[in-house]
């Protein structure tokens, strides 16, 4: 007799909570729950971009390692649900994206929509305020929050020339030096709100980070250079020491209210 598992909507990696950081990582998988099967899409389709941010899941996990920090990264793919979007985003649950039609959420009813957040979406997000809420805790200081994500190489035909994005709203305090030092590399592209910008009503950074006031970044790095462990880890290695740095600036540990490009909190 086999066993049914539960699936779990995120994973935690636990690291140092005194240290001040929280570790993010939205698109980190692209499971879905048994019940769920492939959502009537071809196996080949879990392998492109729509279904999860390639190569994430291994920066964040080997940037929680060389930081000493903890991670939360949610498990699920972003085809089930977006964490990433507010909950009255029209891109929550996409039914088409990128030219693919997703058959298992078109139609989708009310009560699935509710199923799904209340599932999946919700307890990662709680899961998030969570570590947050210990992280300050234990810090005794406002937390630093630096979420991962990564980017198509091309999108609709336009080859992308950046190698690294880094997104924000107002507050810059960790967008400004993160952007400036890894621009000292002159082998690197680096887009500032590029190539998508950081000013999204209800995304993770606005929820965690923006309404409290706490100093956060959302990185996207190309993910050509990190589909593969080597590049992954040499991101992770590039990406550990400018952390640390701009972590022990004393306005990172200050709650500063800076609001939303997006309009009042």
């Amino acid at each position: 007799m086999t066993r049914s598992t539960v699936f779990a909507p995120f994973d935690i990696v636990e690291g140092d909570r005194k240290r001040g950081i929280v570790l993010l990582a939205d698109h980190a998988r692209r499971d879905l729950p048994q019940e769920y099967g492939s959502l009537g899409l071809p196996a080949a389709e879990f392998d492109r971009h729509i279904a999860y941010d390639i190569g994430v899941e291994m920066v964040t996990r080997e940037l929680a390692a060389l930081l000493g920090a903890p991670a939360v990264l949610a498990n699920f793919s972003r085809l089930l649900i977006d964490p990433n979007r507010g909950e009255d985003d029209p891109t929550l649950i996409r039914q088409l994206y990128d030219g693919t039609v997703v058959p298992g959420n078109y139609p989708i009813a009310w009560e699935e929509r509710e199923r799904r957040l209340d599932r999946f979406y919700r307890p990662y997000h709680d899961a998030v305020g969570a570590m947050i809420a210990s992280v300050a805790r234990a810090s005794a200081h406002a937390p630093f929050i630096f979420s991962v994500h990564s980017f198509t190489p091309v999108m609709q035909g336009f080859v992308r020339p950046w190698h690294v994005g880094i997104l924000w709203d107002r507050d810059d305090r960790v967008a400004r030096p993160l952007v400036d030092m890894l621009a000292a590399d002159e082998s690197l592209v680096v887009g500032d709100n590029e190539p998508y910008d950081g000013a999204l009503r209800g995304d993770t950074m606005f929820r965690h980070a923006i309404v409290n006031g706490f100093a956060h970044a959302l990185i996207e790095i190309r993910q050509d250079l990190i589909a593969d462990s080597k590049g992954a880890l040499a991101w992770a290695e590039r990406l550990a020491p400018i952390v640390d740095a701009i972590d022990r600036r004393p306005d990172i540990r200050q709650v500063k209210m800076f609001g939303s490009r997006t309009g009042p909190l």
